[in-house]
């Protein structure tokens, strides 16, 4: 069995796809959830999955081992982050090369990089008059949304659409390829 964490720091709506994807799954489970929000919404769709989450602050992130130490004693296998807001650090990437994931709602590397998350994206692309957009899946290396692309689906931007509407389309694709590509990179060959 190999033992996935998925990182987030709000809703979780992302999360809770992983969750249902991996809930019955014969070689892969969600161990573990982790936040750096006590309030965070996600710990609620992680209890209805029954999955541990475990809540830190950011200082032992970026300052301590304490998260790799726990992720260690859980034999984490892999990384997803699910709409995790903190940069990951250098030793957290370092014990886990190539094994930590992220999800940005834009086509990389357009619209990518630090303060471009959720709606500020969004915004971005419409302001823009973009006439498409969509998902990046990447591996997470030590600068915001620079990690080799894994894979990318896209959606038109119609001359209507707004930040809210665009986001709706977003979603849409992140619920229906993420846990996909999470799964086929941790029951792959070579995982």
């Amino acid at each position: 069995m190999k033992n996935l964490a998925v990182f987030a720091s709000g809703n979780g709506t992302n999360a809770e796809k992983i969750f249902e994807q991996f809930q019955e799954h014969p070689s892969v489970r969600v161990s573990l959830l982790l936040t750096n929000n006590p309030a965070a919404g996600v710990i609620r769709r992680a209890a209805r999955f029954r999955v541990p989450v475990e809540v830190f602050d950011k200082s032992i992130l970026a300052k301590t081992d304490d998260v790799v130490k726990t992720l260690k004693a859980h034999q984490i296998d892999w990384i997803a982050l699910a709409g995790f807001m903190l940069m990951v650090p250098q030793n957290l990437i370092d014990a886990f090369p190539n094994r930590i994931v992220n999800i940005h709602p834009a086509l990389l590397p357009a619209y990518g990089g630090k303060g471009m998350y959720g709606m500020h994206v969004h915004r971005a692309v419409v302001e823009a008059g973009e006439s498409s957009s969509g998902i990046t899946i990447h591996y997470v290396n030590e600068r915001y949304d620079e990690g080799a692309i894994i894979f990318q689906a896209s959606c038109p931007v119609s001359s209507d659409d707004t930040a809210e509407t665009l986001a709706e389309k977003i979603h849409q694709l992140e619920h229906q390829y993420y846990p996909q590509i999470i799964e086929e990179l941790m029951t792959g060959d070579g995982s």
